[in-house]
């Protein structure tokens, strides 16, 4: 695959073999790797998410798999975003929240946090039992240009409790998200949603054109949630495409 003329030589890509599916338990997955020893990624990184892939820690990965296609890359074009009612609630809800944009580094609270959503949220699923070399190998990368907003309760003369942490990527045209971690206490927040608003009020402070999302599945409810953001591009496998809204919303 040819990367562009400021990239004199192809980006070389791989399969990986199958393994367990993280979204279905009855289906095999690969995937498609840039190569990960490549100089390049970070200056490839933008142009890869143009073309449907992701980031996992180091590597840019987009799901190739044998039989189903039902990973679907999603962005949100930010300038003409407009929350619906459930989201302007959100907003509402949390007017008491601050959120602050800061170097990609792992703390002892991040983490913490980080376990207790993981316990919450996935339970005996494996990633529960990740220790600080595994978050870092999961959502740090050592060439991207990473940031974590921290979402904590405004105080006047001290530092709120942390609440939230939205692991978000920096490229030349957008954000992406890549992961958002949150209080298991306190879910009548909607704090995963507040997250994805302020990723956009950051790209559209910034002028940045998207806010990447990942993949969105149809019919696995865990990922239903990523078409409520209107308008939404989905990426067909070689054009982004704007998504009609579901039935409802």
């Amino acid at each position: 695959m040819s990367a562009g003329t400021d990239l004199q030589e192809p980006l070389r890509l791989f399969h990986t073999s199958e393994h367990a599916c993280g979204y279905w338990p009855d289906r095999q997955a690969r995937d498609l790797v840039f190569d990960p020893g490549d100089p390049r990624l970070a200056r490839s990184y933008a142009m890869a998410l143009q073309w449907g892939f992701r980031r996992s820690g180091n590597l840019i990965y987009r799901p190739h798999c044998r039989a189903c296609q039902a990973c679907v890359a999603v962005r949100i074009p930010v300038a003409d975003f407009a929350p619906n009612r459930s989201q302007r609630r959100c907003l509402d809800r949390n007017t008491d929240l601050d959120a602050r944009v800061l170097p990609a580094t792992r703390s002892d609270e991040h983490f913490a946090l980080y376990q207790r959503y993981l316990s919450a949220r996935h339970p005996n699923g494996g990633m529960d039992g990740h220790g600080e070399a595994e978050f870092d190998q999961f959502l740090v990368s050592t060439w991207a240009e990473s940031r974590f907003i921290e979402i904590r309760e405004h105080r006047d003369h001290d530092q709120g409790p942390l609440l939230a942490v939205a692991v978000t990527d920096v490229v030349d045209d957008g954000l992406s998200a890549v992961y958002t971690f949150y209080d298991p206490d306190a879910t009548e927040r909607g704090l995963g949603t507040f997250a994805i608003l302020q990723q956009i009020a950051w790209a559209r402070r910034e002028g940045r054109r998207h806010l990447y999302l990942g993949y969105w599945i149809d019919g696995h409810d865990k990922m239903a949630y990523k078409r409520r953001y209107r308008p939404l591009e989905t990426f067909d496998g070689q054009r982004w495409r704007l998504d009609p809204p579901p039935a409802s919303i």
